[in-house]
């Protein structure tokens, strides 16, 4: 596929998981990474270097965000109830949107969002932050 991917997440906990989602966008081709509202001061727990290598942005509100995201790119929201992984088509140009583990994205921001898709899972489909951006990067890339 051509086009281009950003991935992120609002209000993030952890340093450990934006390493995580760093390094992953990176292997996987991702245009950046971005966090909204997070928790933490901005470091990569990674130790592959990815921060010299795709740039994060870093939001401090949703507003902000619309503002400045990505002109004509689409953006999917990543949470529970969406279309199946396995059934969704991944538009040319996407930004991926992460919630946080606790809450996921609020309501407000899920009407503002063009693609709701969820991961599916042999047990309960909840997956660590970092896990779930990885696998919905991992199925843009090689999927299908």
């Amino acid at each position: 596929m051509t086009g281009y991917f950003t991935i992120g997440i609002y209000r993030g906990k952890t340093e450990e998981n934006l390493g995580t989602l760093w390094r992953s966008a990176y292997q996987l081709g991702a245009a950046g990474i971005f966090t909204i509202n997070d928790k933490y001061k901005k470091q990569s727990s990674d130790s592959f270097h990815t921060m010299g290598r795709i740039p994060l942005w870093d939001y401090p509100d949703w507003d902000a965000f619309l503002a400045n995201r990505p002109r004509g790119a689409q953006i999917v929201a990543v949470e529970m109830g969406g279309t199946p992984l396995r059934k969704f088509a991944h538009p040319k140009q996407a930004i991926y949107l992460l919630g946080s583990e606790d809450h996921g994205l609020p309501p407000k921001i899920l009407a503002q969002c063009q693609h709701l898709v969820s991961l599916e899972a042999v047990n309960r489909p909840s997956f660590n932050v970092a896990v779930a951006g990885s696998l919905i990067m991992y199925d843009r890339v090689f999927g299908r």
